[in-house]
């Protein structure tokens, strides 16, 4: 099956996504920071060079794309039609990466939270941020 957009449109419009910054990063930071909530980013030193990072409450927040991470069961994790074999492997390495990380991080002590593109969406997004802030009072 062929793409449906052309080979520079499609370079395009993966050039155009972000690894930092991304909406759903920034949602979690401001309301994070609007809740007094100080942290640090993307520690290189911390493995899997987490989203957030709250030394204060030993606690790293990974925010994930549901398709770049492979959110299982998530409607926004769908298999391309197109070089679906390669897709898989470069979904299946980042899966691998993050369990390694979470692996090596609760190793060194530190708390986990992992928090997905859908959880962030209007419907869900008020009851989210209340766990967020829920699971860092636990921890202090």
């Amino acid at each position: 099956m062929a793409d449906v957009h052309s080979k520079e449109t499609r370079s395009y419009n993966m050039s155009r996504i972000r690894s930092k910054d991304t909406r759903p990063e920034m949602l979690v930071r401001k309301f994070l920071h609007k809740n007094g909530f100080r942290y640090r980013l993307h520690v290189k030193t911390l493995p899997g060079k987490p989203d957030i990072v709250l030394p204060k409450y030993k606690t790293v927040i990974f925010i994930h794309g549901c398709f770049w991470h492979g959110h299982e069961g998530c409607k926004y994790y769908v298999v391309p039609k197109t070089r679906t074999e390669w897709w898989l492997n470069k979904i299946g390495g980042n899966i691998l990466n993050d369990n390694n990380a979470e692996v090596l991080l609760k190793a060194a002590g530190w708390n986990i939270i992992t928090i997905w593109e859908c959880e962030l969406k209007k419907s869900s997004l008020e009851a989210t941020l209340e766990n967020l802030i829920n699971s860092l009072h636990k921890t202090s």
